[in-house]
């Protein structure tokens, strides 16, 4: 699953036509939330989340799963505790620099792996920086 949706994601920021008229929809929330976790349009909808080869009970458990975990990619926290964020270097901090303007072009990675990314040098790496308000922000990190 994140082979098939690094490069169906990655071609649909590549190619214009498929950017201005499909995925850019996502892309309107620069400040990714967890409600819009899955707000795209639909055709973005059918070719990311096609996968084949599982059966019908496997394939509700892993997509239940998978829509959690995308959900949370986008909810724009750091919680303590978070078990994705244990587990999952592809998290929400990771995905919030794919929703900033200047990592539009990087970090197409998800929703488990950031495998890809890093051997195609799409990965953006970042830091998390405390703030005096309260909580944490990722910040692009240069190589």
């Amino acid at each position: 699953m994140d082979t098939w949706q690094y490069f169906v994601h990655r071609y649909m920021h590549q190619n214009k036509f498929l950017y201005r008229h499909v995925h850019s929809q996502h892309h309107r929330l620069v400040v990714p939330q967890a409600i819009g976790a899955l707000y795209n349009h639909p055709l973005e909808g059918l070719l990311l989340d096609t996968v084949g080869g599982m059966t019908a009970r496997t394939g509700v458990i892993f997509f239940c799963f998978a829509t959690v975990k995308t959900v949370d990619d986008h909810c724009g926290l750091w919680l303590p505790g978070n078990i994705f964020h244990l587990f999952f270097a592809n998290n929400s901090a990771y995905h919030d620099i794919h929703h900033q303007l200047p990592g539009t072009k990087y970090n197409y990675s998800q929703p488990f792996f950031p495998l890809w990314d890093k051997l195609l040098g799409t990965h953006m790496p970042y830091v998390l920086v405390k703030r005096a308000e309260g909580g944490y922000e990722a910040k692009l990190m240069k190589d």
